[in-house]
């Protein structure tokens, strides 16, 4: 059960007299009986206001104890403290209620008018009173709407949300059985899901010890956390077949790597005897280079390896990837050696391509500057003018006995980059003046 706050309550007033009209009595005729007689109702319409007043307080509580059960923010403290003060009011109002009702026997035989008329007077007062104090609590009750709708939603999803978190659990529970079953331990999973049934002890002790926000909280993140040990038990398998296809494939590659890097050092003599030494003197070191990082990716295998057979399933992952990243490295440099002395070949053989290309891209943004102007924006003309005498620069390098080709190269490469950023820079500004 949920603890809820309680509140004082009114004492009930078991009045049957004052619904029947009392027992026997004898009768006289004349003024005192008429005034009997108004006295009598005003008792009876009294003791209906206050029954009434008297539910509507019962059916407040129920809705302060609902707030109270879910929402600990300020407006919900608020609601307490006024509802309390009503209930003081309540309380005056009943003593006014009842003091009015013992203060006068409307049975007795010997009832004067004046005592009947005075028992009407406090008796209406009373009802009065007790009617005005019914509507504030009405008012009270209307103000109550955001704050009782928002209590009764949470409450709503209380045991949905403790019903998935168990689910969850068992699911959990299950795939793990499953996965223990096919040979893999997952003690790591295990663990995690051991570390919540503290949680689920809690979740079944239900929200009257841990309250409905902290339960609801609760709920949602053992739902997660068992789903996420579920998923992950379920792929587990998988897992540890990617890990060993990844073994096999990248020692493969470390083998062939290996092969390719004493490629190298013949690519490099021949670079040394046909060009200047400019054209492959950053390329030194990649036979050496190589060398080293096939053999610490080897390491990281060999390490990985035996994360696997120990079913370290995340430090066999991380020492995959390191030695992934060592033979890409190694890769690229392999590649880079042979790769500059296919350029070199080619341009030597016929540099008039690369400045041809060079030149059209020149053209092509000399033409989109002067598009639909007669001069073009200095901002565009300087860097393409730059352009223009660079090329000419690295075209006249290649006159002599021993020109830098590699020079050449980086030279059309970045001439090329530059142009390209003035034309990106033109149509930014183009597309930009069209909105």
């Amino acid at each position: 059960m949920l603890a809820l706050v309680g509140l004082p309550l009114v004492a009930a007033l078991v009045l049957p007299a004052a619904v029947t009209g009392g027992g026997t009595r004898r009768w006289f005729g004349g003024r005192a009986e008429n005034q009997r007689a108004e006295a009598q109702a005003a008792k009876d319409a009294a003791a209906a206001a206050f029954y009434e007043l008297d539910t509507a307080q019962r059916d407040l509580r129920i809705s302060i104890e609902t707030i109270t059960a879910v929402d600990a923010s300020p407006a919900a403290r608020r609601a307490v403290a006024d509802f309390e003060a009503l209930g003081r009011r309540i309380d005056e109002a009943s003593r006014q209620y009842i003091s009015a009702v013992d203060a006068h026997d409307l049975d007795r035989d010997d009832l004067e008018a004046s005592a009947a008329s005075r028992a009407r007077d406090r008796l209406t007062a009373a009802k009065d009173e007790l009617d005005r104090v019914k509507q504030e609590l009405d008012r009270f009750a209307d103000g109550l709407g955001s704050l009782l709708d928002k209590a009764e939603t949470q409450l709503a999803r209380l045991a949905p949300a403790v019903e998935r978190a168990r689910q969850a659990l068992l699911a959990a529970s299950n795939a793990l059985d499953t996965t223990r079953g096919s040979g893999l331990r997952a003690d790591d999973l295990a663990a995690r899901l051991a570390a919540l049934s503290p949680e689920l002890t809690k979740l079944n002790q239900g929200a009257g010890q841990h309250g409905v926000p902290g339960t609801l909280e609760r709920a949602e993140r053992v739902t997660r956390e068992a789903e996420a040990v579920r998923v992950e038990a379920e792929r587990l398998p998988e897992r540890a077949a990617e890990i060993d296809h990844r073994l096999v494939s990248l020692r493969t590659r470390a083998q062939a790597l290996t092969t390719r890097s004493e490629q190298v050092e013949p690519v490099l003599s021949e670079l040394r005897r046909r060009f200047t030494a400019a054209c492959w003197q950053d390329l030194q070191h990649v036979p050496d280079v190589a060398s080293e990082n096939v053999g610490q990716a080897e390491a990281r295998l060999a390490e990985a390896r035996a994360a696997r057979e120990e079913q370290r399933w995340a430090d066999a992952t991380a020492l995959l990837s390191t030695a992934r990243a060592l033979l890409n490295t190694t890769d690229e440099a392999v590649s880079a050696a042979g790769d500059r002395l296919r350029r070199l070949n080619a341009v030597q053989k016929d540099p008039g391509q690369e400045i041809e290309r060079t030149r059209f891209a020149i053209r092509d943004a000399q033409r989109l500057a002067m598009a639909g102007r007669n001069t073009p924006d200095p901002r565009h003309a300087r860097p393409l003018d730059d352009a223009v005498a660079r090329l000419e620069r690295a075209v006249a390098g290649l006159e002599g006995r021993h020109p830098d080709y590699w020079h050449f190269l980086t030279e059309t490469e970045e001439v090329r980059a530059a142009v390209s950023r003035v034309v990106a820079r033109i149509r930014e500004e183009r597309g930009a003046a069209a909105h």
